[in-house]
């Protein structure tokens, strides 16, 4: 029992940033892939008009993040990781990988 009640106290101690959702947005909506794509170990999902999100994921900084998603589902407009968001300067060298 007190392994439950420590395991939610931990839970709620967790910064709102981490547990926001990682998100993206597709700079050409027609190149989101169907379904799932994991990518180091985030689980995306895009809709009809390029705009993407994944829970979990590994640790990693924000920019290589964007640069191993957009290796694999073209470039971005936006993106955020772990709840940090790319500026403009780091979406270009982001999207450089695509």
């Amino acid at each position: 029992m007190r392994i439950l009640i420590a395991a939610a106290a931990l839970a709620l101690a967790v910064p709102a940033a981490a547990q926001a959702p990682n998100r993206l947005t597709l700079a050409d909506p027609a190149s989101a892939p169907s379904g799932r794509t994991i990518i180091d170990g985030a689980s995306w999902s895009c809709d009809e008009n390029g705009q993407c999100v994944a829970n979990g994921g590994r640790s990693q900084p924000a920019t290589r993040a964007c640069r191993r998603v957009v290796a694999k589902v073209g470039a971005v407009t936006a993106f955020a990781w772990k709840g940090t968001e790319l500026d403009e300067a780091q979406l270009a060298e982001c999207n450089a990988a695509a």
